[in-house]
């Protein structure tokens, strides 16, 4: 079973930038492909990043080219850095383990945090 405590949150500034982390505990992290993805008030969950094991990543288009997803499994840890951040990205960020890049993006999920709250000022 794996635990996910994701931080980072705040409200920023249109182009401006955040960090958010993740960090996993209570199994084995290295085994699980990570993600993110976000939600924002009357719309559907949307998979934004992923990363496996050995850090291939994946990107929706909305974000590709700003957002950077990482992870230093020996600190059971996974990053989103957003940059250019825009009012649209404002959301409830939440992290994600999987078996895959794929099930990441189905959010065919083995666990998911409680979400941190992204808010993005015009």
């Amino acid at each position: 079973q794996v635990q996910l405590v994701e931080s980072g949150g705040g409200l920023v500034q249109a182009g401006g930038s955040l960090r958010l982390s993740c960090v996993a505990s209570g199994s084995i992290f290295s085994r699980y492909a990570m993600g993110w993805y976000r939600q924002a008030p009357g719309k559907q969950h949307e998979s934004v990043a992923a990363i496996t094991s050995g850090g291939s990543t994946e990107y929706v288009d909305a974000v590709r080219g700003r957002f950077t997803i990482s992870r230093d499994n020996a600190k059971n840890t996974v990053y989103l850095e957003m940059n250019s951040l825009k009012p649209e990205d404002s959301a409830v960020y939440y992290c994600a383990a999987a078996h895959s890049l794929a099930t990441i993006f189905q959010r065919i999920l083995v666990a998911w945090g409680q979400g941190t709250q992204v808010t993005v000022s015009s």
